[in-house]
């Protein structure tokens, strides 16, 4: 026993409605979400920890708290904290789309003085880790496996 299939008659459900256009059509280049442009200027990995970080306060719009949905335009203040370093930047350009370094650095410009606090921070931390006594290393070496070695052994 087969079963029929119904064949569809006509283009289909949404062909009646004439105006409407496809969703990947309406997607405009001058609306560009805050997550989406904080993935594409290169300051996130991915659009999720992008979105998490706005969900978490971690940045700024013109002063107040945005929504992850937020449409950019340039001219817009962002602040943004990264770990332990902070950007204020302002946008220059909108992307939708991830490009290389080059091009991503184009779409903002860094406050100078913001600029130059971050890269005092960074000092201070490397600093800071020479007089700990913690060496920025690769791998231990052979010497540095047995003496850990000997360490576990011990406790």
């Amino acid at each position: 026993m087969t079963a029929k299939r119904k064949r569809a008659i006509g283009p289909g459900p949404l062909a009646a409605t004439q105006g409407v256009q496809h969703f990947s059509r309406m997607t405009d280049t001058n609306n560009t979400r805050l997550d989406t442009w904080l993935w594409a200027a290169r300051f996130y990995k991915t659009r999720a920890l992008a979105a998490a970080a706005v969900d978490g306060g971690r940045v700024e719009l013109n002063g107040q708290k945005p929504k992850r949905g937020k449409s950019l335009k340039p001219g817009d203040r962002l602040r943004i904290r990264l770990g332990p370093y902070e950007h204020q930047i302002t946008v220059l350009g909108l992307s939708q789309r991830r490009g290389p370094a080059a091009t991503a650095a184009q779409l903002y410009e860094e406050d100078p003085e913001s600029r130059a606090l971050r890269e005092r921070l960074a000092e201070q931390h490397r600093l800071a880790a020479q007089l700990a006594g913690i060496a920025p290393k690769g791998r231990p070496t052979k010497r540095d496996r047995r003496d850990l070695e000997k360490l576990k052994r011990r406790y």
